[in-house]
């Protein structure tokens, strides 16, 4: 097995517990997909040309016949916008990637494809074949089980029943954990958790996700400014 295969496999086995955790919310997404009028095709092109679940959920919150075109748009561009800082903090670790493969990277750029790459950089360079051990099965899993959901719509019953709606969140927690380094790591992580928390309850729609990522830039920023000399 060459190094390109290990890279590949190695990111594949790491995603795996993401994958059954994505799964049957994929399913339940397809099936809500499929109450709103979408068929199983539209939905599994849905997922596979826009792939971010948060944002095709929140979508689905305001769908209706008309399609608002407009508020789709900006929704979707309001929950996705912490791509912009994921993708500015995994750019520090791709300059030794072909650069034509940056915009493929950047389509399969999602939380938890980024918060592994981030902690895989603590200890080896960042591979292009690695990153796409992460990301193509996560594409393919989300898009596969949306388009099942869609197909068989309410036969799979709802995942929240189970708790299985909080899966996907209690696995990136753990992710998330893995970057521990100390008080500082737990400052930004607060500021970013309590300040999501406050403008969820304060504000309508999605800024909740905008104002955490902030929040713990600005933290970050901060600590990093009174630790330098």
């Amino acid at each position: 097995m060459n190094s390109s295969m290990r890279e590949f496999r190695q990111g594949a086995l790491e995603i795996l517990p993401v994958l059954v955790a994505a799964t049957p919310i994929g399913l339940l997404w397809g099936t809500l997909a499929a109450g709103k009028g979408l068929s199983p095709l539209e939905a599994g092109l849905m997922s596979g040309s826009v792939f971010a679940g948060a944002a095709q959920f929140v979508a689905l919150e305001v769908w209706r016949d008309p399609v608002p075109w407009m508020l789709l748009t900006v929704t979707a561009l309001i929950v996705n916008i912490r791509h912009v800082l994921m993708g500015a903090s995994l750019s520090r670790h791709m300059r030794g990637i072909d650069r034509r493969w940056h915009p493929l990277m950047m389509f399969l750029l999602v939380d938890e494809s980024w918060a592994f790459s981030e902690r895989r950089v603590q200890t080896k360079p960042l591979t292009l074949a690695y990153y796409f051990g992460l990301g193509l099965p996560m594409w393919v899993s989300w898009t596969t089980a949306s388009t099942i959901g869609a197909a068989v719509g309410r036969s799979f019953g709802d995942p929240a029943a189970i708790g299985l709606d909080f899966a996907f969140s209690a696995l990136f927690i753990s992710i998330i954990a893995g970057f521990w380094k100390g008080p500082r790591t737990g400052a930004v992580l607060a500021a970013s958790a309590i300040t999501a928390a406050l403008v969820k309850f304060a504000v309508p729609g999605a800024w909740y996700i905008i104002a955490g990522g902030l929040a713990g830039v600005a933290v970050a920023a901060l600590l990093h400014t009174n630790e330098a000399p």
